[in-house]
């Protein structure tokens, strides 16, 4: 059960000399503390002690310059390549809220994921994610007001998802 204490923003301080102060619990905390926060979906601001200025996001990109550096590689070079190569490009404010969805998605997926890395499932989990990818991206691309050309029509989709909801389940059946 979450405390009122757990969803208020938690204000950590950056000073000058790379220490961060966790205002909550009056400390000093380290990056892999941040880490663990993030782990717990614990809301929290990173401000610089001396101008006020929100840095988050360059604390955030610091735990992950870290994590890959321990060699816990999650991040592939051509990935990171495309993602440089985003920079300046007209389609870059789109990539934020699509990278979003994808891994929000992702997370909803997690226990399929599981098994489909386990070997439970004979098909490619990745063929679909993509294909889902690119819609979200063709619809974030074009206000989402626009769907591709190819896709079906609402009641066809939900009429695959059925089927494919009924396969995963007589699966999920035989394993149990």
């Amino acid at each position: 059960m979450a405390s009122a204490q757990d969803d208020k923003m938690v204000v950590i301080k950056k000073y000058a000399n790379r220490r961060l102060y966790d205002t909550e619990s009056s400390s000093y905390i380290t990056l892999e503390r941040l880490a663990e926060m993030v782990r717990q979906k614990r809301d929290f601001q990173v401000v610089d002690a001396k101008t006020g200025e929100d840095i988050t996001h360059n604390v955030l990109t610091q735990i992950i310059m870290d994590e890959e550096a321990r060699g816990s590689n999650m991040l592939p070079v051509n990935f990171l390549r495309q993602i440089i190569s985003l920079y300046g490009d007209s389609m870059q404010s789109f990539v934020p809220q699509y990278l979003e969805a994808s891994l929000e998605a992702l997370q909803r997926n997690q226990s399929q994921m599981r098994d489909a890395m386990s070997g439970a499932f004979a098909a490619n989990p990745f063929a679909e994610m993509t294909k889902r990818n690119m819609e979200m991206f063709t619809a974030a691309a074009t206000g989402g007001k626009a769907r591709p050309a190819d896709a079906p029509d609402n009641k066809a989709e939900l009429a695959v998802l059925k089927a494919q909801l009924a396969e995963l389940q007589q699966k999920l059946d035989k394993l149990g």
